[in-house]
């Protein structure tokens, strides 16, 4: 895993200073349920993002926040912003889950993404659908390394950074998965005759 930003220096860091301050003052109870109303939607669409499967991501958030609570006394600014610590949590919980599921998908290295790349070729055809809603299902369908880059990125508003960082990757890696899931969601949107597919990406 690529070592931490510093904490202080960071986005995160910033939106999460409230959290922080909370901390500093002994209210643990004050900041864990700060972290929850802020995080919960977010972590539950990353946990959704890893797993595909409404349950087992609901099963994984009550996890990761019961693991927070526990672990909050130990918690030290320094290492990453709250909400960092918390995605890590959150990805570690899914891809443990994930092993047990299926141990060949349980990581979020490449070797495996390619093939599971090229089944993109024969989605279902939704031609009707408006490409908002044609957007998510293709997210959806991409593979497990590119789909949780692109949710964090976009949809989490976290930087490449940020995200090498709460999913164990290399920056150069985002930078690639990105890349990727970019030109196959693009390819799709033009197979469907979409005129600017680059205003909804």
């Amino acid at each position: 895993m690529p070592p931490f930003l510093n904490a202080e220096d960071s986005d995160a860091a910033r939106r999460d200073a409230d959290i922080v301050a909370l901390l500093e003052q002994g209210d643990g109870g004050g900041a864990f349920e700060r972290l929850v109303a802020r995080y919960e939607g977010k972590v539950h669409r990353l946990c959704m993002a890893l797993l595909r499967d409404e349950a087992q991501a609901r099963d994984a958030v009550q996890d990761v926040f019961l693991r927070v609570w526990r672990a909050l006394g130990t918690y030290d600014r320094r290492s990453a912003a709250p909400s960092t610590w918390l995605y890590a949590i959150a990805r570690n919980r899914c891809l443990s889950l994930l092993a047990r599921r299926d141990p060949e998908h349980a990581s979020l290295s490449v070797p495996e993404v390619w093939a599971e790349a090229e089944a993109l070729a024969g989605l279902p055809d939704v031609s009707g659908e408006t490409p908002a809603a044609l957007l998510g299902r293709l997210v959806d369908d991409l593979p497990v390394a590119y789909r949780s880059c692109l949710t964090l990125f976009y949809y989490e508003d976290r930087s490449v950074a940020e995200v090498a960082q709460m999913l164990g990757l290399p920056d150069g890696t985002v930078k690639t998965h990105l890349h990727r899931a970019r030109k196959l969601l693009l390819a799709e949107f033009q197979r469907r005759g979409l005129d600017e597919p680059g205003l909804w990406l």
